[in-house]
């Protein structure tokens, strides 16, 4: 047995008996028939040709046999350094995949041939004809690695075909590729970046990025299956197969990131090259398999902890979110539950009872979920399905550890998860109302999961990692659509063009900018919200429980050290209709203020802009919206751009053109202002919903519908006042009037929204950024900072009294409660729900 891993209790502890190499068997059950010829389809063709057929074609330094790589930030530069005894790997050309040459098949490629100064003799995708030429090592991304990574890959099958078959031409010739390679490992050295950069911290022994170093999947899957017979033909190269893992396992905890997903790959990587050790009395530097799976479980370093100080420093222990956006939320989580997996089988340790967060946070994963049954959108998310192995392997985890009750539920979770997508409601019992992540800085805000008639609306700072520079952003969903989206990341990943100058950035979300130049750094960022208001709070109710749902959020944006306050209901006004009111507040903290831009983009192929009342505005091509006068290049990106100065009350319409001729729409509805531009535009498309089938129409080919108003000056004595409906041609809109009554009050910004329904009823929006002062409207007075007067129900938010015709409300002493009251069959209105004690409510109702 191995030895326990460290004695301090706090430490995850582990034994498990060596399993021993075991010799070749023929294989006469019919699934080890059929899995050899599946692989016979794949590997004969080669096998035929020789058994060096295959190892020829490894892009190797061949000749040169080069000890050092030395790369320019992102990209290869050359090689060079001593020449070693035999040939040794050669590097990836750059960082990113994007090259304009086609990677050439195996059959293509000259055997022994990659070793040339000129480069790669490659086909130019981008010239008429696809002529060859030869393309400089720097310019081919990543086609090295997709060769070696494939030839290593077919090496396997043929490992697993001797096996099964005791065929030795299938272990010379998997036996050619992993001594060629492993060989090429041991005599090559870390690359070097001439740059002395970050990028110094990230190179992996084959490629830009450690967490990339797919051929060593090849190799530790190959290694045990091949042993037998590399220790009969090749006895004396051990300790070179095992000194080329170690080092391989060496340089991917040296290198990478600790603190985010990359961990959990890094550490997959490094599992594997231990179970393919011997103990660490085998070594003379005492590094074997027990000292690297402590390394994964217990034993922190700079760019590599361990599972159990990853979990504490990215789980939030109550809530079991993790930092990062939704869709690499995911990817942790179902890494970990990997791990889970890997650690059972191969070690028989129960990772989820040393780690019992992971339970937590796939408990806590669908209220990431909108009524779709997929991801909200923040940051560098393409909105997903929830994966359903996560579930599975915690089904099984809880099977072999006999817990019966998270057997159960996380069945039940399974089966809800397997049904997310046609059935979203089957996620309900895991969802509330609304939900609050803070060490990721987002919130949701839900009715129901019904696909078609629930809405939902995310919001999102950017506090941890993959996160965007966008202030408060919101994201809208409505009527089986995402129609008010974010962005997404791009056609180019994080090191693109575009990212970086438009899809991180302000403009590219539904926020609001100041000065043209809000900004801040994006992928790891440390800008959260405060949370200053949230009905119901988070977690207490389940969807559809309340008529209303509502958030109350600051933010300081730090380019313009500017204050930013955004208030968001989401109001029902049937079992299948409902309106969002969204009042951004913004201003600069020292009174400097130029502009403050409100950006929306919607779904669709059409929008039209009008003045509310229908009537057209003198809306004429401008380029006012532009990296001119120091903006940020983000604004660039818009285009088809018309403008019209007014003060007027603003609508708008998006439409989307529905498959069989349906249409689904999103109205909105804007208070005007004096010294006000309102713009429709076009901006790049929504990259975050390119990837979701059965979209309406093609995402990736149509622009995205765009919105802006332009306050000029200060924007929150003058806030930004929406209200957005969205609506079928078979389940039209409620909402008959928007209008913006006049407010008395103290405060420095008291607003109010009448909203007029079809069936002639009409609810009352107030909002005040100081609840201390009462806000009145007509016959209404309010003191607090949100205020819903509707026929049925009443809620104040952060707020003190309200006093309507028929109705009086206050608390004990003035204390800031939420309140939410239900009229009866009575008429009269009782407290359904308060976050004080109903001892300290005074209600009169008539």
């Amino acid at each position: 047995m191995l030895r326990t891993v460290l004695a301090a209790s706090a430490a995850i502890t582990l034994s498990f008996a060596l399993a021993g190499a075991g010799a070749p068997v023929a294989a006469a059950d019919d699934a080890a028939s059929a899995e050899a010829h599946r692989l016979r389809e794949r590997v004969d063709r080669y096998a035929d040709s020789g058994s060096t057929w295959l190892s020829s074609r490894l892009q190797m330094f061949w000749n040169s046999r080069a000890a050092d790589v030395y790369i320019r930030g992102e990209a290869y530069d050359h090689a060079g350094g001593d020449t070693m005894p035999a040939p040794t790997v050669m590097y990836n050309g750059a960082r990113s995949h994007a090259t304009k040459y086609a990677r050439p098949t195996l059959e293509e490629l000259t055997p022994y041939g990659s070793d040339d100064p000129r480069g790669m003799w490659l086909r130019n995708n981008s010239l008429a004809g696809k002529p060859y030429e030869w393309a400089s090592h720097s310019a081919t991304g990543n086609i090295t690695a997709s060769i070696n990574n494939q030839i290593c890959g077919l090496a396997k099958d043929a490992a697993r075909l001797w096996s099964i078959t005791g065929d030795e031409r299938y272990a010379e010739m998997a036996a050619e590729v992993f001594d060629t390679f492993l060989t090429g490992i041991y005599y090559r050295n870390v690359p070097v970046d001439l740059n002395h950069g970050h990028q110094q911290t990230l190179v992996g022994m084959t490629t830009f990025e450690v967490i990339h170093e797919d051929a060593l999947d090849q190799i530790t899957a190959m290694f045990p299956m091949l042993r037998p017979y590399l220790e009969k033909t090749r006895p004396g190269k051990m300790p070179i197969y095992e000194g080329a893992l170690k080092k391989w396992a060496d340089n991917i905890e040296a290198n990478g990131v600790p603190h985010n997903n990359w961990n959990f790959m890094q550490a997959r990587f490094i599992l594997k090259v231990a179970l393919c050790l011997s103990p660490d009395s085998a070594y003379a530097d005492g590094k074997g398999r027990d000292h690297y799976i402590d390394l994964v479980l217990n034993r922190s370093s700079i760019r590599q902890w361990s599972l159990k100080d990853l979990a504490a420093a990215g789980y939030d222990p109550e809530t079991g979110v993790w930092g990062e956006c939704a869709g690499y939320s995911m990817v942790v989580l179902n890494d970990f539950t990997d791990m889970v997996d890997i650690l059972d089988r191969e070690l028989g340790i129960d990772l989820v009872a040393q780690l019992p967060v992971i339970a937590k946070a796939a408990l806590a994963f669908p209220q990431y979920i909108m009524p779709d049954g997929r991801t909200i959108g923040f940051g560098d998310t393409h909105p997903d399905a929830i994966k359903g192995a996560i579930y599975e392997r915690l089904v099984r985890n809880a099977q072999h550890f006999n817990r019966p009750e998270q057997e159960r539920e996380f069945t039940a979770l399974l089966n809800a998860v397997k049904g997310s997508l046609d059935r979203p409601e089957g996620l309900l019992p895991w969802q509330t109302s609304t939900f609050h992540a803070p060490n990721a800085s987002w919130i949701v805000m839900r009715n129901g999961s019904d696909k078609q008639n629930s809405l939902s609306v995310a919001l999102n700072g950017s506090e941890g990692n993959h996160m965007h520079a966008n202030g408060i952003s919101m994201e809208l969903y409505g009527k089986g659509l995402r129609l008010g989206p974010d962005g997404g990341i791009g056609k180019t990943l994080y090191s693109g063009q575009d990212y970086l100058e438009y899809y991180s950035q302000f403009p590219a979300h539904n926020t609001v900018c100041v000065d043209g130049v809000s900004s801040y750094p994006v992928m790891k960022s440390n800008h959260p919200f405060r949370v200053m208001g949230l009905f119901p709070a988070s977690g207490e109710t389940a969807p559809g429980e309340v008529p209303v749902t509502l958030s109350d959020l600051y933010f300081l944006e730090p380019e313009t050290t500017s204050d930013q306050r955004r208030q968001v209901a989401m109001v029902n006004t049937s079992d299948s209709t409902g309106y969002f009111v969204d009042i951004f507040r913004s201003r600069r903290r020292d009174g400097g203020d130029k502009t403050h831009d409100y950006f929306y983009h919607n779904m669709g192929q059409s929008m039209t802009l009008t003045a509310a009342d229908g009537s057209p505005l003198a809306l004429a091509p401008t380029e006012e919206l532009a990296f001119a006068g120091a903006h940020l290049y983000a604004y660039s990106y818009l285009f088809d751009k018309e403008s019209a100065d007014t003060g007027s009350d603003i609508r708008a319409d998006f439409t989307v053109e529905m498959p069989g001729g349906d249409t689904t729409a999103m109205a909105m509805w804007m208070r005007g202002n004096a010294d006000r531009t309102v713009f429709r535009a076009l901006s790049p498309m929504t990259e975050g919903l390119s990837r979701i089938p059965g979209m309406p129409y093609d995402i990736k080919e149509q622009p995205t519908l765009t919105y802006v108003a332009r306050q000029r000056g200060e924007a929150w004595t003058n806030p930004f006042v929406a209200l957005f409906e969205p609506s079928t041609s078979y389940s039209p809109g409620v909402v008959a009037s928007v209008a913006y009554p006049a407010v008395e009050s103290e405060a420095q910004s008291a607003v109010a929204v009448e909203v007029g329904l079809r069936d002639g009823s009409r609810h009352l929006v107030v909002s005040s950024d100081d609840p201390q002062q009462p806000s009145k409207v007509g016959d209404v007075e309010v003191a607090a900072s949100w205020a819903i007067i509707a026929p049925d129900f009443c809620l104040i938010s952060g707020g003190s009294r309200l006093k309507a015709p028929g109705l009086e409300v206050k608390t004990e002493k003035g204390q800031e409660a939420d309140i939410l009251l239900r009229r009866g069959a009575d008429g009269r209105f009782r407290v359904e729900r308060s976050s004080i004690s109903p001892s300290k409510v005074k209600l009169k109702s008539r």
